[in-house]
């Protein structure tokens, strides 16, 4: 069975704003080798949007040579795309279908090194069914005040274990955990 990985970037006052955190060539190194523990990304549809119009290849001229990696990582990988609105998808993905625990637990069942989970909301909704094997929360050294939080509207406590912790040069902390089962 393959894991569900979520990973995402937190401020300190639990702001999940992409445009909020430190973006530095070590974080993104980090970001590039979690996505190559997974042979596939699993994303709802604001999400799926938002990383292919900043990661699909050629990258804007703009970017930093030292964001590649990440890029050549994401674009290549495998995508599956939660979506009630969308009717096709490309950049090597495809829409998932159906009840949404069913159709994840299929893709967990198949073989392979595991998945990746990026977003929101779609995170919030499978935590809530418990289909959520690893977290990680990078947390960066910043307070923001404003929103989209972290977990907003989850129904009930989500009690974690501690496994791994890294700390960067920026102040960020990534910390791992597992469910308590």
């Amino acid at each position: 069975m393959r894991p569900l990985r979520y990973s995402i970037n937190v401020t300190l006052d639990g702001c999940v704003d992409h445009r909020e955190g430190i973006a530095d060539e070590e974080l993104h190194h980090r970001a590039a080798e979690n996505l190559e523990r997974s042979d596939a990304l699993l994303l709802g549809r604001v999400t799926y949007q938002m990383m292919e119009s900043a990661w699909r290849l050629p990258l804007a001229p703009e970017m930093p040579d030292w964001t590649l990696p990440f890029a050549r990582t994401i674009d290549a990988m495998s995508k599956h795309v939660v979506s009630s609105t969308l009717d096709h998808v490309d950049w090597n993905a495809e829409l998932v279908h159906g009840d949404l625990a069913a159709a994840v637990q299929q893709l967990k069942d198949a073989p392979g090194r595991g998945i990746a989970l990026g977003g929101v909301q779609l995170p919030l909704a499978l935590a809530e069914l418990g289909l959520i094997d690893e977290y990680e929360f990078v947390v960066h050294p910043r307070v923001v005040g404003h929103g989209p939080a972290l977990f907003a509207g989850l129904s009930r406590p989500l009690d974690l274990t501690l496994v791994d912790r890294t700390e960067y040069a920026s102040g960020a902390v990534a910390l791992q955990y597992v469910p308590r089962r």
